[in-house]
């Protein structure tokens, strides 16, 4: 028995009794919370895996982010479960922005972070506006579809607009995000595909930023690949980060927003007074997408110890494998209120803020324009597609990875444009 004011004795990790999650299990990614719970009750933050050690307390995943001084990106570690060092993927996801040494990380995200701006997300969204307003000419009058797939479409047509890539290429590109958005899902049988997807968006890459540097844009007709390409020169980037920016700008933006998209929507066909307050209220908007954030997003962040850690009388050695549990932490019972319930009028704790971008020096650059799209997109969804009603099952994505939902059809009743849209 240990008496009043004595500490709990140091465990090393590989003594614990964790409880094992099945990740890689369809039962799983169809309902991740319940694991996570059960995990709890045998262990409060950590749990192990075929894959690694998941840490799914809301206040561990807080704490130990924090941390960015003794933690690095896991990628390099994933390249080897899938036997993908030394290709053009792999090098790719080794030497992506997140990856990169802490000096060259902090440089290169300082030279760019100033451009990513809510200024400079707000100057977009009369882009994004006309974007979702054309999509939804050309499906509102279907009076159903699956969602997923036209979800599918705004993000990347949005990122092709910024950057003036051929709209003749959108489905070939979509079609190669899908498959890179697998990536994580640690499936090896999916490297040939993955190679094949990433070899596609690299080339249109390379060639969208020779093309723009032979006949650049100017004044009002800049777009954000001018200024990428301006900030790279400004700061002496050199020509293949600039490459892998762009690419880690596709990639990062088509999952994350397209998967949150349809979940929101998701949430709310069950919750018809909430939707119908999202076409005439477009603040409102946010208030229901930063609860769906807290209910769901798509990642798993992976890090690997850069040192030894001891957390909560837990020696973590130096290179453990750690998962950190952003897409459900917001589910967590010990940090919100009633938190299965969707409730975007919920009054929040300072204390215990969603964090669905991630905390500290790899916080997510391009969140204000994610959530700018997204307020855009759901404003106008709910003026056009009326009435919207779950017309069949629907599945769900590879846990981890970009994970969300596999298919949502649905049936409504088509809406013209408001008269003063």
């Amino acid at each position: 028995m240990r008496l009043r004011g004595e500490t709990e004795p140091m465990r090393n990790l590989a003594e614990l009794d964790l409880p094992h999650l099945p990740v890689e299990d369809a039962a799983f990614a169809a309902d991740p919370v319940s694991f996570f719970r059960k995990a709890k009750e045998s262990n409060p933050w950590i749990a192990g895996s075929n894959l690694g050690y998941w840490i799914h307390d809301y206040q561990a995943i807080k704490d130990l982010l924090s941390k960015d001084d003794k933690l690095r990106p896991a990628y390099d570690g994933i390249v080897q479960m899938l036997g993908a060092h030394g290709t053009p993927w792999g090098r790719f996801t080794e030497e992506q922005l997140i990856s990169l040494p802490p000096e060259q990380h902090a440089m290169l995200r300082t030279t760019f972070a100033k451009k990513f701006t809510p200024r400079f997300a707000n100057q977009l969204r009369p882009m994004m506006q006309e974007t979702i307003k054309r999509m939804l000419d050309e499906w509102a009058p279907k009076g159903a579809f699956d969602f997923e797939e036209f979800a599918s479409s705004f993000p990347i047509t949005v990122m092709f607009t910024l950057v003036g890539a051929p709209v003749e290429e959108i489905e070939g590109i979509r079609k190669s995000l899908e498959t890179l958005g697998l990536a994580f899902s640690m499936d090896p049988n999916r490297v040939p595909e993955i190679h094949a997807a990433y070899d596609r968006l690299e080339k249109l890459v390379q060639r969208i930023i020779a093309e723009r540097r032979a006949d650049p844009r100017r004044g009002d007709k800049a777009d954000l690949l001018d200024l990428l390409i301006d900030t790279s020169e400004e700061g002496n980037v050199p020509e293949r980060q600039l490459e892998d920016l762009v690419i880690f700008f596709f990639v990062a933006g088509y999952d994350t927003s397209k998967n949150v998209l349809t979940y929101t929507i998701r949430l709310l066909l069950d919750r018809p007074d909430l939707y119908e307050r999202c076409a005439v209220d477009h603040d409102y908007c946010r208030k229901v997408l930063d609860e769906g954030l807290r209910l769901f997003n798509p990642g798993s962040v992976p890090r690997f110890t850069d040192e030894d850690i001891v957390y909560r009388d837990v020696l973590l050695p130096k290179d453990t494998m750690l998962w950190f549990t952003l897409n459900v932490s917001g589910r967590d019972e010990l940090a919100f209120d009633d938190p299965d319930t969707f409730n975007p009028d919920r009054e929040i704790d300072p204390a215990a803020r969603p964090i669905p971008f991630s905390l500290g020096r790899h916080m997510c650059l391009g969140q204000h324009i994610a959530r700018a799209q997204l307020q855009e997109a759901l404003h106008q969804i709910a003026q056009r597609l009326r009435n919207p009603k779950l017309a069949g099952e629907y599945g769900w994505r590879p846990y981890p990875g970009a994970w969300g939902l596999k298919g949502l059809p649905i049936t409504f009743t088509p809406a013209e444009a408001p008269a003063d849209a």
